[in-house]
């Protein structure tokens, strides 16, 4: 089994700590930017950042669900780490100042792939989706936080 990664990151014309604070809200923000891929999400513990507990539904593909009961850590400035419990999934945010007055905020996540000539398609095709799921997400953030263009 080989560790499988899926990354994207997107500048967002927001203050970082606006950003991070925005995707550390699991009880109001964070459920909001899921796209339609995610299903059944629950907050069972906390709601803001660390000790946080959620359970949600990941619909990767047609056939592939997989059920997630997520803990969250904040093991650095403006960093969350999700854990799944049922699997080696774990999703890192980060979020930094860009440079230019706003955030850069990326998602990774990385999990153990399967074996044999599935896990090959796994390593290849898996990475593109989740990050194009996660494209989307990110896109959420920025229309929940950047100022409305031509107002």
């Amino acid at each position: 089994m080989a560790l499988v990664e899926a990354v994207a990151r997107r500048d967002i014309e927001a203050g970082a700590d606006a950003v991070y604070a925005a995707l550390a809200d699991y009880r109001e923000t964070h459920g909001r930017l899921l796209p339609e891929q995610f299903t059944a999400y629950e907050v069972r513990e906390g709601g803001e950042g660390a000790g946080t507990v959620v359970f949600l539904r990941l619909q990767a593909t047609s056939k592939r669900v997989r059920e997630c009961l997520l803990d969250v850590t904040e093991p650095g400035e403006r960093t969350l780490v999700e854990t799944d419990r049922n699997s080696t999934l774990t999703t890192t945010w980060t979020v930094r100042e860009n440079g230019a007055g706003g955030a850069r905020a990326e998602v990774r996540t990385t999990w153990q792939g399967a074996g044999g000539v599935g896990g090959v398609f796994e390593r290849i095709f898996a990475p593109r989706g989740l990050a194009a799921i996660y494209d989307r997400l990110l896109a959420n953030l920025a229309a929940e936080l950047e100022p409305a263009r031509g107002a």
